[in-house]
C-alpha cells in the first residue's frame, strides 16, 4: 500500500504561495496541482484586474497538465473584447475554444477568478508540470499569438524504505542426528536376537538403512550411536530390568558386528518399563475408566509392579486391552545416530546444496552465499526462505526472511517471521519499516526511535522520512 507526498517544484515553477506572478499576460497566484485519492485537483487565482486585453481580440487560457507525450487540457477561460463578445452573442456558434470554455466580457471581469478544476488522476500524471496556455483570436477566429508558460508541477514519492539484513553469525559446527525406533521381537522372556524371527527382517532393515543413509554420504561424518531398549510393564519390574538391558546389549553388539565400529562408539541405555509410553497411548484413548486409570499411572507413590498389578485387578477390561494391543509397541528400541557436515565455502557448491541438500548447510554458509545474490532477486528471497524455513526458530534466520517478504510485498508472512525475529536493534527497526508500509507512521516512528537508542546508524534520518510521508499522506 503506498503513501504519496505531494511535493511542487521550486525554481522556474510557480510555487502553491499566495503571491502572484506573471503568466503569458495574466498575473497568477496559488498555482498548484494536488492529488485527491483518485483525483487531480488543479486550482490557481486568476488575478483580472490589471489584465489588459489588446484590440479586438480573444484571449483564452487554457491550464494543462503535461508530462512528455501525455498531456490533458483543462476547461478554457475565454477573456472577450467588446466587439469579440457582441460577435459570440450574436453568431450563435458558442465560445472560441469550445463548449467548456468559460467566457468572460473583459469590460464586466471580476478582480480575481478562482480556478478550480478535478479530472480523473492518471499514472502518467506522477511528475507532471502545470502549464497555462494562451491563444489570442481575431474576428472570425483567426489564430493571432500564442504563448505557454509554467505554473506548478506534481510529483509522488512514496515511502521507500531500507532493509537492514543481519549479517552472516558466526559459524557453528554442524552436528546433526537421525533417530527412529524398531521393534524387536524376541522369544518370550529372552535376550537373545534372531534376525530372521518375525518381523526382525524389516525391523533391523529400518536401522541398518538409517546408519548407511549418513555413513555412505562423503560429506558426512557419523560420530556416535545411542541405543535404548524399552520393555512393558506386564510382569515383575527386576525381570524388565533384565530383559531392557539384556536385549538393548544383544542388539548393539548385533550392530557393532556388522559395522565393526571402534570400542565406545556405540552407547546403551536400557528403560524397565514403558510406563511414558503407557500413559501417553491411555491420555490420548477412550478407554471407559480413563481418567482413573491415568491417575494411578501418575500416582508416585506407588511402585511399579503394585501400580501395574492394581490396573489389572480394578480394571481388568481394559488392563486385557491394554495387555493384547498397546503392551506390545512398549517393547522397543530406539536409536540415535549422531553425525557431522563439513564446511562448504565454494559459492557454487553452496548454491547447488540450497536446492538439492539444505539440510547440510548452516545459518553462516547461507548468509554468506546470500551476499553474493542481486537483492531482491528470487534466489536472493529463495536463501532467506530456505534459511528460516532449515533454522525456523533462529532469531537472524526470521529477521532476514521478514525483511524478503516485506521487499516482495508479503505482509502475511513478514509479521509472522518479526514475531520470532527477536529483540535487536534491527528487529525492532524492521517493525518500525513493517508498520510505515502498512500507513501506521506513528508506530514506525516509535520502533525506529527505540532502534536508534539502541545504537541503530541513521535512525533520525529514517525517522524524518516517515514523518515527511505522514505529513502529506492521504
Amino acid at each position: 500500500m503506498k503513501r504519496y507526498v505531494l511535493l511542487y517544484i521550486g525554481a522556474i515553477l510557480m510555487s502553491a504561495g499566495a503571491f502572484a506572478q506573471e503568466r503569458c499576460g495574466m498575473n497568477i497566484a496559488s498555482a498548484k496541482m494536488q492529488r485527491e485519492a483518485d483525483n487531480m485537483v488543479v486550482e490557481m487565482d486568476m488575478q483580472l484586474s490589471d489584465f489588459a486585453l489588446k484590440g479586438n481580440r480573444v484571449a483564452v487560457f487554457t491550464p494543462a497538465i503535461v508530462n512528455g507525450g501525455d498531456s490533458l487540457l483543462l476547461r478554457p477561460v475565454g477573456i472577450y473584447s467588446r466587439d469579440r463578445w457582441f460577435q459570440y452573442l450574436r453568431s450563435g456558434d458558442g465560445p472560441v475554444s469550445g463548449p467548456e470554455e468559460n467566457p468572460l466580457r473583459w469590460s464586466e471581469r471580476p478582480d480575481k477568478l478562482n480556478y478550480a478544476e478535478t479530472v480523473p488522476y492518471a499514472e502518467w500524471m506522477n511528475g507532471s508540470r502545470l502549464m497555462l496556455l494562451r491563444k489570442d483570436y481575431a474576428c472570425c477566429h483567426n489564430l493571432l499569438d500564442e504563448d505557454e508558460a509554467p505554473l506548478a508541477g506534481y510529483r509522488e514519492v512514496h515511502y521507500t524504505p531500507v532493509f537492514r539484513y543481519a549479517p552472516p553469525v558466526a559459524a557453528e559446527a554442524k552436528t546433526r542426528q537421525l533417530s527412529g525406533r524398531a521393534f524387536i521381537d524376541f522369544p518370550v522372556n529372552r535376550t537373545e536376537i534372531y534376525p530372521e524371527y518375525r518381523k526382525n527382517p524389516t525391523e533391523l532393515a529400518k536401522i541398518i538403512a538409517t546408519i548407511d543413509s549418513v555413513r555412505n554420504d562423503s560429506d558426512v561424518t557419523v560420530t556416535a550411536i545411542t541405543i535404548k531398549g524399552y520393555a512393558s510393564p506386564e510382569s515383575p519390574w527386576d525381570n524388565n530390568t533384565r530383559l531392557a538391558k539384556g536385549r538393548t546389549a544383544t542388539l548393539k553388539e548385533y550392530v557393532q558386528n556388522l559395522y565393526r565400529f571402534e570400542e565406545g562408539f556405540i552407547k546403551t541405555d536400557y528403560e524397565p518399563e514403558d510406563w511414558e509410553g503407557l500413559r501417553a497411548f491411555v491420555d490420548g484413548s477412550n478407554l471407559p475408566h480413563r481418567n482413573e486409570i491415568l491417575a494411578l499411572i501418575d500416582d508416585t507413590t506407588i511402585a511399579p509392579d503394585p501400580k501395574e498389578l492394581k490396573i489389572k485387578t480394578t480394571y481388568p477390561d481394559e488392563y486385557k486391552f491394554l495387555l493384547t494391543t498397546v503392551y506390545p509397541g512398549l517393547r522397543h528400541s530406539d536409536y540415535t545416530i549422531e553425525y557431522t557436515i563439513r564446511s562448504f565455502t565454494d559459492m557454487k557448491e553452496i548454491a547447488d546444496m540450497m536446492h538439492t541438500a539444505p539440510h547440510k548447510l548452516n545459518l553462516n554458509e547461507l548468509m554468506r552465499y546470500a551476499q553474493t545474490v542481486e537483492p531482491g532477486s528470487d534466489e536472493y528471497n529463495e536463501v532467506f526462505e530456505t534459511a528460516v524455513r532449515m533454522f525456523p526458530n533462529d532469531e537472524a534466520a526470521n529477521l532476514n526472511a521478514a525483511n524478503s517478504a516485506m521487499q516482495r510485498g508479503d505482509m502475511v508472512q513478514a509479521e509472522r517471521y518479526l514475531s520470532k525475529a527477536g529483540e535487536s536493534a534491527e528487529a525492532v527497526y524492521a517493525r518500525g519499516v513493517f508498520s510505515a508500509l502498512r500507513g501506521d507512521y506513528d508506530a514506525a516512528v516509535g520502533y525506529v526511535e527505540r532502534a536508534g537508542a539502541m545504537g541503530l546508524e541513521d535512525a533520525s534520518q529514517v525517522i524524518d522520512h516517515i514523518k515527511e510521508v505522514s505529513e502529506h499522506s492521504f
